[in-house]
């Protein structure tokens, strides 16, 4: 039987995603492009992970345009908009 080849994942290659920061109560905190988290938090979202329950409580910083464009896109999902 062929020995399986492990090799240890260190991240992504490109670091220019990504800057680590220090918040002011704590923790490390990571600055990442939306286009880099939204589409896998909407693949959690839809595959229903439980993992996500785990950051229920977690508070995240969006810029004022993005809330502005998710409060209209909320106001316009509700039924009988």
């Amino acid at each position: 039987m062929a020995r399986s080849q492990l090799r240890v994942y260190h991240g992504p290659d490109d670091d220019t995603c990504q800057t680590l920061a220090t918040k002011s109560i704590g923790g490390p905190c990571i600055t990442l492009s939306a286009a880099d988290v939204l589409p896998l938090l909407a693949d959690a979202v839809r595959s229903e992970r439980t993992w996500l329950h785990d950051f229920d409580d977690d508070e995240i910083t969006i810029s004022s345009d993005l809330y502005d464009v998710l409060m209209a896109y909320q106001h316009f999902q509700r039924p009988g908009a």
